[in-house]
């Protein structure tokens, strides 16, 4: 038996970890799950692997409040040092390009414990766009054993990086299979909880997601002035939007956004509430990496608020449009959509990023 530690710490790695590591466990002869929970989002990531009805079997507590970059690594890196000096590890799986991959990585390297990287080979090419997610993830690659790579173009991305080709396998991606996860009955209770917030969910709902370091500061006011024009115009529609807990981006959202009668602010939702949403918007405005990918697969359209994306597959099959945080790109491509109806808009390109069977690959690779 193989002592398989999973490293994780936000919600989007559990959402996309957790159908490998609910694969891995249907063979408990062969595989011993270890989950270690960095807590880089404490809330989130372990209300999250409680949806999956999974637990961290470790958990590092790791935040601290308005620390830095260095100092959440440091803390991390620690954490993770005592892990490995406590248990026999026989392989590393970290997922995407958080900070907690990257140590993940690092500190398995430092003790000579193999890596697989689920979802290698995203790349924008900017080291600060997205930051510091591009370079956590260039890096990480550089010290994994076994690449899962989503797409065919990520794989051609590791290769010219001069990244082993026997150590890149193209198996989609893993937050395909999360969706699939979803009963009907989770969706039921999804619905009966818009309810009795009084959001009413039909066709002119619009889902905005809003948090990534690089739109902090004046990016975040012209993301806001946006919304704000298109909540006037668009008085009809109801504007969703989860809340970041970053002071950054919720001071100023609650600051101006909250006094509108069509625009609901919320805590940050659970895995099922946010899909429910998604499947049910006529437009997503998001700078998340993990809604890029899921969207297709409820035919919305989506508009990208970064100015460089690493899942540029969606974009060349025209299910996503970047639009940066400028105010005139976010409306004009807003106005496309909300000015007709919601059949209309719907996306019929197949989702490039995944047909649900990732995780079944991943444990057939993992096992031989």
């Amino acid at each position: 038996m193989k002592n398989i530690l999973f490293v994780l710490g936000t919600r989007p790695e559990v959402i996309k970890l957790a159908p490998v590591i609910l694969e891995l466990k249907k063979y408990p002869n062969i595989y011993n799950v270890i989950i270690c929970n960095t807590e880089q989002q404490k809330e989130l990531s372990n209300q999250t692997l409680n949806y999956f009805g999974l637990k961290a079997d470790i958990n590092l507590d790791c935040m601290r409040q308005n620390q830095s970059l260095l100092e959440v690594q440091t803390r991390i890196l620690t954490g993770l040092n005592k892990v490995f000096q406590e248990n026999k590890i026989d392989t590393t799986i970290v997922q995407g390009d958080t900070i907690t991959v990257l140590c993940g990585a690092l500190a398995s390297f430092y003790n000579k414990i193999p890596v697989c990287h689920v979802e290698a080979g995203l790349r924008s090419y900017d080291i600060y766009e997205p930051f510091p997610e591009e370079i956590m993830r260039q890096m990480t690659s550089r010290i994994a054993q076994v690449n899962f790579a989503p797409t065919e173009a990520n794989k051609q991305a590791l290769i010219k990086e001069n990244i082993n080709e026997d150590k890149i396998f193209v198996v989609g991606n893993t937050v395909i299979d999360a969706l699939f996860c979803l009963s009907e009955k989770t969706l039921s209770d999804a619905k009966k909880f818009f309810e009795g917030k009084d959001i009413r969910i039909n066709d002119k709902l619009v889902l905005i997601t809003a948090h990534r370091r690089e739109n902090h500061g004046e990016r975040i006011d012209r993301i806001i002035d946006s919304i704000e024009h298109l909540a006037n115009k668009y008085k009809d529609h109801t504007f969703v939007i989860p809340v970041h807990p970053n002071p950054n981006v919720k001071d100023k959202i609650n600051k101006r956004l909250r006094s509108y009668s069509n625009i609901h602010l919320l805590e940050p939702l659970d895995y099922p509430n946010l899909v429910y949403l998604m499947k049910n918007a006529k437009l997503i405005l998001t700078d998340s990496g993990g809604i890029q990918e899921e969207a297709p697969s409820f035919g919305c359209p989506t508009l990208v608020m970064r100015y460089e994306t690493e899942r540029k597959e969606g974009i060349e099959a025209g299910v996503s449009i970047l639009v940066g945080a400028d105010f005139d790109k976010i409306v004009n491509e807003s106005e496309k959509i909300l000015s007709k109806s919601f059949n209309e808009t719907r996306l019929t390109a197949k989702n490039p990023y995944g047909d649900g069977k990732s995780a079944e690959r991943i444990e057939s690779i993992i096992r031989n």
